[in-house]
């Protein structure tokens, strides 16, 4: 088990910073040369791990303004929880030392969208592959629907809120995660682990809190960007 290098609280600070860089135009590049490469060549240390949406207008790096060997990245489809993730992220903590964990969603979600469809009672075709994988998204679609709906369990798209919805499965995914890892829930309540979701909002850059699960402030992301965050709670 390798111990984390900084608290969970330090590379949350680092991450905020980089996203404040980026939303401002005034990002630094870091790690991002060939020095950097080199001294890289014999392993790599990230002290945060971000699991996001494949979303091309999601790029990791760039929205958070870090370089080569910042971030220990995995990418699917509407951020859904599976065994290979659920395995690189214990890798990741276990293994690589990371502090914190970041769970990226973003507005506008396609893969939400999807299971909004799905949700309905006639939904459009899509691939089997695909409407397999989205199965962990329908409760958060259920779950805001019926909030509010509750003559019906067929969603009607023009009355959802989609990133209402992102932002339900978002917490799911935290919780999913955590239910599914006893190295990661062991980190978490070790004080040796940070967990934050957040929505990205494609106009404008911003990273929002949603949910948080460790020895964390995320409070102060919406003062250091001038923007309020439409934080949910669990």
């Amino acid at each position: 088990m390798t111990p984390p290098r900084v608290t969970p609280q330090q590379a949350w600070d680092e991450m905020a910073l980089g996203n404040a860089r980026f939303v401002s135009g005034g990002q630094q590049h870091p790690h991002q040369d060939a020095q950097r490469r080199g001294q890289l060549s014999d392993g790599q240390n990230p002290d945060t791990a971000l699991f996001g949406c494949s979303d091309s207008r999601l790029a990791a790096e760039i929205i958070f303004d870090r370089g080569l060997g910042d971030l220990f990245v995995i990418r699917n489809m509407g951020h859904i929880v599976a065994e290979s993730i659920v395995a690189s992220l214990e890798f990741a903590v276990a293994e690589l030392g990371c502090a914190l964990i970041i769970v990226l969603a973003h507005d506008s979600c396609g893969a939400v969208k999807a299971a909004i469809n799905l949700s309905t009672d006639s939904p459009a075709a899509m691939p089997p592959a695909v409407e397999q994988t989205l199965q962990p998204v329908l409760p958060a679609v259920q779950q805001v629907w019926l909030a509010e709906n509750s003559d019906t369990p067929y969603v009607d798209p023009a009355k959802i809120d989609p990133d209402r919805a992102g932002r339900r499965h978002l917490q799911l995914t935290v919780n999913t995660l955590l239910h599914s890892s006893v190295i990661l829930k062991d980190a978490v309540a070790a004080g040796k682990l940070g967990i934050v979701g957040l929505q990205y909002a494609l106009d404008d850059g911003v990273v929002h809190p949603i949910c948080a699960v460790g020895p964390l402030n995320i409070d102060d992301l919406g003062a250091r960007n001038k923007q309020d965050s439409p934080r949910e709670t669990t």
